[in-house]
C-alpha cells in the first residue's frame, strides 16, 4: 500500500504552491511603450525600404524645403519647384527616415553646429530624422544623433541652428505635400473591377450538367 502523506507534507505542498502564485502575479507587465522605443532606434537592414516622395511645406517661411546641387538646404522653394521634391526613405520599423532631394541627390544632414548640410552618403546618423505628429497635424523633424535638435527655418527660409530649436517653435512646423500635379486618387475615380466570361467548352458544360442534376 503506498504511505499516507503526512500533515507536514501537505503544509509544504500548500506553501511551494503559494509561493509559485505570488511569484507569477507578482511579475511586472511587460513595457511596451519602452520596447517600440528601443527598436524604433535600430536601422533595419532586412526589410525593403519603404520610400515616400512628397515636399515639405515651412509653417515659417510660407515656402518648401529645398535641396540645392552646392548642398546648400533652405525654405525658399515654391510648390512644384524641381529641387522641393524630396525622397524619404525608411530607417527602422518606427518613424525614423532619410531624406534627400531627387533632383540632387543629396541627403538632409546635421553637422555638430546644428546646421543642415547636404551630403551625398547618408548613411550616418546625423542624417536620420525622427518624424513626430505635433498636437496641431503639423510635423516636426528630430535629428537621431544630436537629441533635441530639430530641423527648422526662420521667416526667410533660412536654416536655423538645431540648437536653438524646440518642438513647440513654430520655425519646426512642416506640412507634407505631394509634388504639384501629383494629387491623389479618390477612390471613385477607380477603373472597376472587369469580370471575364470565358467561353464553355464540352468539358465545363459536362461538369456543370452533372453539378446541376
Amino acid at each position: 500500500m503506498r504511505p499516507i502523506p503526512s500533515r507536514l507534507s501537505y503544509l509544504f505542498l500548500h506553501l511551494f504552491a503559494f509561493c509559485y502564485y505570488a511569484q507569477v502575479t507578482n511579475q511586472s507587465p511587460p513595457n511596451f511603450t519602452q520596447h517600440v522605443s528601443e527598436q524604433s532606434k535600430v536601422t533595419d537592414h532586412v526589410s525593403r525600404r519603404l520610400i515616400r516622395v512628397y515636399q515639405l511645406y515651412s509653417r515659417t517661411s510660407g515656402k518648401h524645403v529645398q535641396v540645392l546641387p552646392n548642398k546648400k538646404i533652405n525654405a525658399m522653394a515654391d510648390d512644384g519647384d524641381v529641387h522641393a521634391k524630396l525622397i524619404v526613405e525608411t530607417d527602422t520599423f518606427g518613424s525614423r527616415v532619410r531624406i534627400k532631394g531627387a533632383e540632387t541627390g543629396f541627403y538632409i544632414c546635421m553637422n555638430k553646429r546644428g546646421k543642415l548640410v547636404g551630403k551625398k552618403n547618408g548613411q550616418g546618423r546625423d542624417c536620420i530624422f525622427t518624424e513626430i505628429v505635433l498636437e496641431n497635424n503639423y510635423t516636426a523633424l528630430r535629428n537621431a544623433r544630436y537629441e533635441g535638435w530639430y530641423m527648422a527655418f526662420t521667416r526667410r527660409g533660412r536654416p536655423r541652428k538645431g540648437s536653438r530649436t524646440r518642438q513647440h517653435q513654430r520655425e519646426v512646423h512642416f506640412m507634407k505635400r505631394l509634388p504639384k500635379g501629383q494629387q491623389p486618387v479618390h477612390p471613385s475615380h477607380h477603373r472597376p473591377f472587369d469580370f471575364i466570361h470565358y467561353p464553355f467548352n464540352q468539358r465545363t458544360k459536362r461538369t456543370r450538367h452533372s453539378s446541376e442534376s
